[in-house]
């Protein structure tokens, strides 16, 4: 079983793991090492301290999950299959149009002018 090392985390999961560990140390969790009284209180029982020599010893049954980002290729497959040209668009767009001021036409909310634009009726031309 291999070992886990400082080079193997990023400082921010080194953090992470230390304050965890330091936080069951506080909490009288059993230490991973045989440290000696004499040792213990030169780092006056700091769990920190505690904390560190198990990390830097290897000791530490403590794992770091990294996800995976997921792959979208399969979407942008699709996307690109589904891509309509230019000139469909437009022609949808135009009947779209259409539709829409032949309903106002018909609902007597515009009219056409001299030039054949579409324009909105005022109320005094709607009840005539």
């Amino acid at each position: 079983m291999e070992k886990n090392t400082k080079e193997d985390f990023t400082r921010y999961e080194i953090a992470r793991i230390l304050g965890a560990r330091a936080l069951q140390i506080a909490m009288d969790a059993p230490m991973l090492l045989k440290i000696s009284k004499e040792e213990l209180e030169e780092i006056k029982y700091d769990a920190l301290k505690i904390a560190e020599q198990e990390f830097e010893k290897g000791v530490l049954p403590i794992s770091v999950r990294r996800p995976f980002p997921v792959k979208k290729e399969d979407k942008l497959k699709i996307i690109k299959e589904e891509k309509i040209e230019d000139h469909k668009i437009i022609a949808k767009e135009k009947e779209i149009e259409e539709e829409i001021s032949e309903k106002a036409q018909e609902m007597g909310f515009a009219e056409e002018d001299e030039g054949g634009e579409l324009r909105e009726s005022t109320e005094e031309e709607r009840e005539i």
